[in-house]
């Protein structure tokens, strides 16, 4: 089993995010609001600080968020019934639109997004909201 990777300080993730901590902070606040416990998987990733991190309940990774200068750009992959869902949702529009575009494979749709002010929060809590929905049965 590979070891894990390490998760930053407090410090460092303060220095990367500079004004978004408190943005990242609520993101996080509202993803565990809906989805208890919550867990935070730390990847190595390309970008400028070097990693990102998993919001992960019971093993099943519900978004990526990834810290940068003054925003957290956001990832999420739905399935077929979630994209529905997300479609008929009171979703915005840019939203939508990324979900529309965005090509559809084995393991669903993804998007990706950067969220810089506190109004992004709502739609994030929303779309995990979706993700985390019990199927219907028929």
């Amino acid at each position: 089993m590979p070891a894990k990777f390490k998760s930053p300080t407090d410090a460092e993730l303060k220095a990367a995010l500079g004004s978004a901590m408190a943005l990242w902070s609520g993101i996080v606040q509202a993803v565990e609001d809906v989805a208890s416990p919550l867990d935070t998987d730390w990847k190595p990733s390309k970008t400028g600080f070097g990693r990102m991190c998993l919001l992960q309940n019971k093993r099943r990774t519900l978004l990526y968020l990834t810290p940068e200068s003054g925003k957290v750009t956001v990832a999420i992959v739905f399935g077929e019934r979630a994209y529905g869902l997300a479609m008929a949702s009171s979703l915005p529009a840019a939203i939508k639109k990324l979900f529309a575009e965005a090509r559809a494979y084995a393991e669903g749709r993804g998007i990706r997004f950067s969220a810089s002010s506190p109004s992004d929060i709502a739609a994030i809590k929303t779309l995990v909201e979706i993700k985390i929905a019990p199927k219907k049965e028929a």
